[in-house]
């Protein structure tokens, strides 16, 4: 995403392919009681507006993401996240946005999600702080994100940091760096 945070044609489908990793085999099952309804009501809009995949109509979804990343900073500030699970919601939708501080407490919301045993989290976590480091002008550690390459409708893995153990990318659920590599060719 180095080639346009906030330009939001050129973001579009790496925040459908993102989505679509970190939702893949996921559903929405029944919240537990504690949860937070609206947080999970946002979260399954915010999934829904990118099940369309690369054909997403931008001028449609980007108006209702930010109203969904508005409430869920009012959320934030009246402590109306409790569980781990409305902390990953939470941070779903946050990393939907093209500011970096923004993808930062996306990050920190994956960490509170993961001390209270949510552990779908852990892949949200390397990719929110893949966006954060992105955006702010350095290379993503974990390998999951991509950035449209010199051909049209084609896309190569981001700036990746070589010195990131495929260890430490497995335990966050992010794939080793030679598959997240191969990955590029099948994003067109």
């Amino acid at each position: 995403m180095t080639l346009g945070f906030g330009h939001v044609g050129r973001v579009s489908v790496l925040v459908a392919v993102a989505s679509a990793l970190w939702a893949a085999g996921e559903t929405a099952a029944e919240s537990p009681e504690g949860d937070n309804a609206e947080v999970q009501r946002l979260a399954d809009e915010d999934q829904e507006d990118r099940r369309a995949g690369p054909n997403i109509d931008w001028s449609v979804v980007k108006p209702r993401d930010d109203a969904r990343l508005e409430r869920i900073k009012e959320l934030y500030k009246e402590g109306a996240l409790r569980t781990g699970r409305d902390w990953l919601n939470a941070a779903l939708i946050l990393q939907h946005s093209n500011e970096a501080d923004d993808y930062l407490l996306a990050h920190e919301m994956c960490v509170a999600a993961l001390a209270l045993g949510e552990s779908r989290a852990k892949w949200l976590a390397a990719a929110s702080e893949d966006r954060f480091l992105m955006a702010i002008g350095r290379k993503q550690r974990f390998g999951t994100q991509y950035v449209a390459a010199d051909q049209t409708g084609a896309f190569r893995l981001a700036d990746t940091d070589d010195d990131v153990s495929d260890e430490l990318r497995k335990a966050l659920g992010a794939p080793p760096l030679a598959d997240a590599k191969a990955r590029a060719d099948q994003l067109k």
